[in-house]
């Protein structure tokens, strides 16, 4: 338990602005920050590798939060066209749904790192040496890594 504790006060501010990136909504982070710390507590014993903790909990609080969008998108599906404006038909909605839907389909079949490099730097907003850090690897390895996994998200997009 001390152990857990020890791992919350040194990663809670980090995870917390990991989220920030992504939601841009203090209230809804603090939230889903807490969900992150309460899936590691009762997932902490399958924690293989101590020492890349973050990368484990940052993986967590991305899960985390795409369960949340995908609760939040399920309840507002229609949403989109009911708010089609004048500028913007009913089907030019319905493509752009469609379009969004296949990207994030094609996102989520991309294989490590390229998903999460990738993840991390447009939905989170971490720059390529943030992204180094959490990796653990330099700087050049990030930015090619995200380069390869924009190549690898644009091919099966076509």
């Amino acid at each position: 338990m001390a152990e857990f504790e020890k791992l919350f006060h040194e990663n809670h501010e980090f995870i917390f602005k990991y989220l920030m990136k992504m939601t841009h909504d203090p209230s809804l982070s603090e939230e889903l920050t807490q969900e992150t710390f309460f899936r590691a507590y009762m997932n902490y014993a399958s924690l293989r590798n101590k020492e890349k903790v973050s990368i484990w909990l940052c993986q967590i609080a991305k899960n985390t939060y795409f369960a949340w969008y995908n609760e939040q998108k399920k309840k507002a599906s229609l949403d989109v066209l009911e708010t089609a404006g004048m500028d913007e038909s009913i089907e030019d909605a319905f493509v752009q749904k469609e379009l969004s839907q296949k990207a994030l389909r094609c996102l989520h079949e991309l294989e490590e790192p390229y998903k999460e490099v990738f993840m991390l730097s447009v939905f989170a907003g971490f720059s390529l040496k943030d992204i180094s850090s959490i990796f653990g690897k330099s700087e050049s390895w990030a930015r090619v890594t995200f380069y390869r996994a924009k190549q690898k998200l644009l091919e099966r997009m076509r």
